[in-house]
């Protein structure tokens, strides 16, 4: 099978959504056996300038859901970022995965040289063709986000390794 820009894609946001969702529960399980409230967890930051875990967790899923439209030519779904738990952001999860499970190959693929309009806050939208779009901007911002989750969790005692963020643990 030849690679395609869905199976560039799809298959890597949902191996990366269904980790993140296994990394929450492991911070869940964590939170219990050191006896404190996991939702506190929310507002870790690594730095005082950086999100929040809650933050990157949306922005990760964020990432997934607009990378397949913008390539499928859809509409994403509107999430309106008001997740205050641990088992709302694993809403948001499946939410994401349901969305991008739903999109047909048939869509994404054969968009690499589809124009893509990304906007951005107060300049001009960058522009991209559909395979640079996925290699050089939707692909590394989903993995910096699904990554700082990780280190956050990490960072506050969560039992992750290596495993964890290549398979689910």
């Amino acid at each position: 099978m030849s690679l395609t820009m869905h199976s560039a894609s799809v298959p890597i946001y949902l191996t990366m959504l269904g980790n993140l969702s296994k990394w929450l529960d492991k911070a869940v399980a964590h939170a219990e056996v050191k006896k404190f409230d996991v939702n506190t967890l929310l507002t870790a930051r690594l730095a005082p300038d950086m999100l929040s875990l809650a933050k990157q967790v949306q922005i990760a899923c964020d990432s997934a859901k607009f990378g397949v439209a913008r390539l499928a030519g859809g509409d994403a779904p509107k999430f309106d970022d008001t997740e205050t738990t641990i088992a709302e952001l694993q809403q948001r999860i499946a939410a994401t995965v349901a969305y991008i499970k739903g999109v047909p190959a048939a869509q994404v693929d054969g968009t690499e040289t589809k124009p893509i309009s990304v906007p951005v806050r107060g300049r001009d939208p960058l522009q991209f063709s559909g395979e640079q779009y996925l290699k050089h901007f939707a692909l590394p911002n989903f993995f910096f986000h699904v990554t700082t989750a990780y280190g956050l969790l990490r960072h506050n005692g969560v039992e992750l390794g290596k495993a964890d963020f290549l398979r689910g643990g």
